[in-house]
C-alpha cells in the first residue's frame, strides 16, 4: 500500500486531501511550444505581466467541505467512510445538488478581495471532475442554474463571477474539466468506475465518445460565446488526451493510461474558442504541445528558473475548496512564494474556497488584505518584470524590468525576525552612483559597494513585521 500511494504522489496528476496536499506534486512537461498565432503571443506577454492571481474552486464539494470531487473516484489512495458503499456514496454525492442553495453569493466580495490582495488574473472552476456546473449550461441539468438556486437573479453563477471581476480590471480565466464523471457519456452506468478514467472501451463503443466529444465542445461553446470577454481557457483533467501525447516520460510518472486514445479533438475546440476569443490563452494542463500555452506545476515551486511561461498553482490553506478550519499560510510564507516564483519566471496563483452560502471566509479576507499591503506598496518589483540571469544569492531575489533599464532586489525577512539594520547581497550591483529606491517608502537608501557585496542601510521607524523589503536601482 505504501509503495502504491508513493506512486500516485509522484504521479502526473496531483491528488489532494487535507493528509496528502504537502506531499502531493503536479508534474509540469518538461517540453514548452511557443505559440505562434500574434494575438495569442500578444495576450501571453499581457498575462505574463500580471504575475500574481486568484483560482476559486466552488461546487458541490463546499457543501460538506470535503474534497473537491476526487472522494468519487474509485482509487486506492482514496479515503471515504467505510460504513458506506462506493454506489450508496456516489449517490449521496450526486444528491448533495439538492442542498447547495449559496443565498449569499457574492462575487463582489470575492473581487474586492482580490484586488486588496494584489491579484490580476481570476480562474473560476466552470466545471470540476464531478461534472457539476457553475454555469447555466444548456447541456444537462446537473447545475448551480438548475437546483434550489435557479430562481435567483445570479443563478448563471460564472456569469457573475467574471463580471464582477472584470469591474476590477481582472484578466478572466475559465477553469473547466476534460473529463465528467457524472456524465453517461465518460462514466456510463452500464459498467463500474474503476477509476477516473472514461469506463468503457472507446474503440468499441465510438457511438458513445463521439457523444461525449460533443458535449464537450458544445459547453466549451457556450463559455465561450456567453459569457463576455474570456482571456484563459484552463483545461484540467490531464489524463483526457490523445494516446500520442503519452510519452516514456508520461508513462514514467505511474499514472495508468488506458489502451485507447481519450482524444476529445483539441484543434476543433480552440478553433472554435479563439474564433469566438482572439488570442486566448489554451492551458492543457500536462499535454505538452500548442495547447499549453504556458505550464501549470501544482503545489510546488520548480527548483530553477525558467525562460517559458508558468504559473505555481497553490492554496492559500491545507484544501483549494472551503474546509471548515481551514490553517492558512501566513502572509510572510505566501510573499516570500510569490518573490520566489516571479524571480524564477513563472505566476503565482493562488488557490480560495468560498463557503457554500456564497462568501469567502472572514479569516480568508483578513490574510488576503494582509498579503495586499505589502504587495501594493512593492509591486514594482514584481508586475511587469522579466528574469534576469542572476536571480538568486540567499535570502535575495533578483528581477528586472521588461526593458532591462531598471532591476529589482527583494530580500525576505526570515518569519519571527525583525527588520534588520543593513542587508547584504552578492551579485546584481548598481550603477556606480547609482540611486536605490526602498519601494516600502518610496525615498532612496544609502548603499556601498563592500568586499561581502552590495551593503544597504535601512531608515529607521520601518514596520517590525515586514515580510520582504523590496528595493530598486540601475545596474551595471
Amino acid at each position: 500500500m505504501k509503495t502504491r500511494l508513493l506512486i500516485f504522489f509522484s504521479a502526473i496528476f496531483l491528488f489532494i486531501d487535507s493528509k496528502a496536499q504537502d506531499n502531493g506534486v503536479h508534474q509540469q512537461s518538461t517540453i514548452y511550444e511557443w505559440p505562434t498565432d500574434p494575438l495569442v503571443k500578444q495576450k501571453l506577454d499581457k498575462w505574463q505581466d500580471q504575475k500574481f492571481g486568484m483560482i476559486i474552486h466552488w461546487g458541490l464539494y463546499a457543501v460538506p467541505g470535503i474534497m473537491e470531487s476526487w472522494n468519487l473516484c474509485s482509487e486506492d489512495w482514496i479515503s471515504r467512510d467505510s460504513t458506506i458503499t462506493y454506489e450508496d456514496y456516489k449517490k449521496w454525492y450526486w444528491g448533495l445538488n439538492a442542498k447547495f442553495n449559496p443565498v449569499n453569493f457574492n462575487p463582489e466580495q470575492w473581487a474586492k478581495a482580490g484586488k486588496d490582495a494584489g491579484m490580476k488574473y481570476l480562474v473560476f472552476t466552470t466545471k470540476h471532475h464531478d461534472g457539476f456546473n457553475m454555469f447555466d449550461t444548456k447541456e444537462s441539468d446537473f447545475s448551480i442554474a438548475k437546483g434550489p438556486f435557479k430562481d435567483n437573479p445570479k443563478a448563471d453563477v460564472a456569469k457573475y463571477v467574471f463580471d464582477a471581476f472584470r469591474k476590477q480590471d481582472f484578466m478572466i480565466g475559465a477553469y473547466f474539466s476534460k473529463p465528467d464523471w457524472h456524465s453517461q457519456y465518460y462514466w456510463w452506468s452500464k459498467y463500474a468506475t474503476a477509476d477516473r478514467n472514461n469506463n468503457y472501451d472507446i474503440r468499441k463503443n465510438p457511438w458513445r465518445w463521439n457523444q461525449f466529444k460533443q458535449f464537450t465542445f458544445n459547453q466549451i461553446s457556450e463559455l465561450m460565446h456567453n459569457y463576455g470577454s474570456v482571456d484563459i481557457l484552463w483545461l484540467d483533467g490531464g489524463w483526457v488526451r490523445p494516446l500520442e501525447t503519452v510519452n516514456a516520460e508520461v508513462l514514467s510518472w505511474g499514472a495508468r493510461i488506458p489502451e485507447w486514445s481519450q482524444d476529445i479533438n483539441m484543434p476543433k475546440i480552440v478553433g472554435m474558442a479563439r474564433e469566438a476569443q482572439p488570442g486566448l490563452l489554451v492551458v492543457d494542463r500536462t499535454v505538452h504541445g500548442p495547447y499549453e500555452n504556458y505550464q501549470t506545476p501544482e503545489q510546488r515551486v520548480p527548483e530553477k528558473q525558467l525562460d517559458h511561461p508558468w504559473e505555481s498553482c497553490m492554496t492559500l490553506g491545507g484544501a483549494w475548496g472551503f474546509a471548515a478550519g481551514d490553517q492558512f499560510k501566513t502572509t510572510a510564507k505566501v510573499v516570500h512564494t510569490l518573490i520566489e516564483v516571479v524571480a524564477k519566471g513563472g505566476s503565482l496563483l493562488l488557490g480560495i474556497g468560498p463557503k457554500p452560502d456564497g462568501t469567502l471566509p472572514q479569516n480568508a479576507i483578513a490574510r488576503l488584505e494582509d498579503i495586499g499591503k505589502w504587495v501594493n506598496k512593492n509591486g514594482k518589483a514584481l508586475y511587469g518584470t522579466r528574469i534576469t540571469k542572476d536571480y538568486h544569492d540567499g535570502d535575495t531575489w533578483f528581477t528586472q524590468s521588461k526593458d532591462a533599464k531598471t532591476r529589482y532586489a527583494l530580500t525576505c525577512i526570515k518569519e519571527k525576525t525583525t527588520v534588520p539594520e543593513y542587508v547584504i547581497w552578492n551579485g546584481n550591483v548598481p550603477a556606480k552612483g547609482a540611486k536605490m529606491t526602498l519601494l516600502q517608502t518610496g525615498k532612496n537608501v544609502k548603499w556601498e559597494k563592500t568586499d561581502a557585496g552590495v551593503k544597504v542601510w535601512l531608515p529607521k521607524g520601518l514596520p517590525s513585521d515586514l515580510p520582504a523589503l523590496a528595493f530598486s536601482f540601475t545596474a551595471q
